[in-house]
């Protein structure tokens, strides 16, 4: 199966289904520990959620907005005394896959990194293989009926009111190699899987003493994400000419798959985080209830 076939659920995709389970384990970015994960097709209609096998009684983490926990350089999900981070690349890869019911069993409370990118997360989902789901009623994209933004200084994350269901993300940094960066992408005009998957995360060098002292960081390698120094990368080559910028919409989509069905909208983000991404999220849920 080509996995650049399959595009972020729109009104005329069906949801998908896996075939067979996957499987895939490595080290996590913040607490470097190895864990293996399972991915198991879901009940239908109980949605996307994270099972922490390695605990006793497996609990269940719903992988919804009301489970943040913290969002410091990742998405952590969090149930009583159960928590799992680095969640936003494969729930980025399952979205964007129309695979809207899955039960993700993980034996450690972070996700493998793996190359820092969705690609082998997408990868292993097609290798097994996908089949629609006849749903009882003709799948709808609901448009957003006024627009939300999230301030934080000059940093924002936007939904407007769009025809077409697009993600719009601009970052600006002094380092010269990455500078200021914006990238558009509308799943009805380019695949996910070649246009963002691939889009590896990515750190700077002058950073990476600071992080490591606040015990973060301890699975990150040259292997698994970009590093950025002052006179350029030091572990090139790039991807894209701006995968940095297309790594933030790998992450922005991972976050806003928290709230379920996406409104149509355009998303649009400046020097934001994970922080103002579930922010807009919990807004957007709000203005459902509102309605």
């Amino acid at each position: 199966m080509n996995p650049s076939s399959h595009r972020l659920s729109v009104t005329s995709q069906p949801p998908q289904r896996l075939v067979a389970p996957v499987e895939c384990s490595g080290v996590g970015l913040h607490t470097g520990s190895l864990t293996r994960v399972k991915i198991l097709a879901g009940v239908p209609g109980e949605g996307r959620c994270f099972v922490r096998v390695d605990i006793p009684g497996c609990p269940v983490i719903p992988a919804r907005f009301d489970a943040v926990h913290q969002t410091t350089l990742s998405t952590e999900l969090a149930i009583a005394q159960a928590s799992v981070r680095t969640v936003e690349h494969l729930l980025a890869a399952l979205m964007a896959m129309g695979v809207e019911d899955a039960r993700i069993e993980v034996d450690g409370p972070e996700l493998p990194l793996l190359d820092g990118s969705a690609l082998s997360w997408v990868e292993a989902i097609a290798q097994v293989g996908l089949v629609p789901i006849t749903p009882k009623t003709q799948p709808e994209i609901s448009p957003l009926s006024l627009p939300i933004s999230i301030y934080e200084g000059d940093a924002f994350v936007s939904a407007l009111p769009s025809p077409e269901l697009r993600f719009s993300y601009g970052i600006d940094f002094p380092e010269a190699a990455i500078g200021n960066q914006w990238h558009s992408w509308s799943p009805s005009q380019s695949s996910f899987a070649t246009d963002i998957a691939p889009a590896r995360t990515f750190g700077l060098a002058r950073q990476i003493e600071q992080l490591q002292a606040a015990g973060l960081i301890k699975g990150g390698s040259l292997e698994n994400a970009l590093v950025c120094g002052e006179t350029g990368w030091i572990n090139p080559p790039l991807r894209f000419s701006n995968e940095p910028v297309r790594h933030k919409i790998l992450d922005l989509v991972g976050d806003l798959s928290l709230l379920g069905p996406l409104p149509l909208a355009h998303f649009i983000a400046y020097k934001a985080s994970h922080k103002l991404h579930i922010q807009l999220v919990r807004a957007l849920a709000e203005s459902r209830v509102q309605i």
